[in-house]
């Protein structure tokens, strides 16, 4: 059998083969990472393009709803308001008293003699009727 032949030279190529891996492992990584970030920076720039533009048009809305103008034809418009030199009138409800409902009369109580009440226990009202001749 054939003895191997260690040689410091041997042991130095593969250390700078092993240390030249681990440094394109770590420009891979640093790649990796770096497009990643790009990536992220990408979409903070487009969500703060947009809140950008989102802040200025608020500023323009405040900006309008403080203006003078603008004020004035709120109050005028939708809050009831008046202009001076305007005639302001109020409707008010008709005049005089409101008349109460007259109460529906009630009904007299029938007063039947005890042997017509024990009469209707009995026999149902049809009945009681045809007995008594009464229409």
């Amino acid at each position: 059998m054939k003895r191997l032949y260690f040689s410091w030279k041997y042991a130095l190529i593969i250390a700078a083969i092993l240390l030249s891996l681990r440094f394109v492992m770590a420009f891979n990584q640093r790649i990796n990472e770096m497009h990643r970030l790009a990536a992220q920076s990408t979409r903070v720039a487009a969500t703060l393009s947009q809140l950008t533009q989102e802040s200025i048009a608020l500023a323009t809305q405040i900006a309008q709803a403080t203006s003078p103008a603008e004020v004035e034809q709120w109050a005028y418009e939708k809050g009831h308001m008046a202009r001076p030199g305007d005639k302001v009138i109020i409707p008010l409800a008709p005049g005089g008293p409101t008349p109460t409902p007259a109460p529906p009369p009630t009904p007299q109580p029938i007063v039947l003699s005890n042997w017509k009440v024990w009469l209707l226990l009995f026999v149902d009202e049809a009945q009681a009727q045809d007995l008594l001749g009464q229409p």
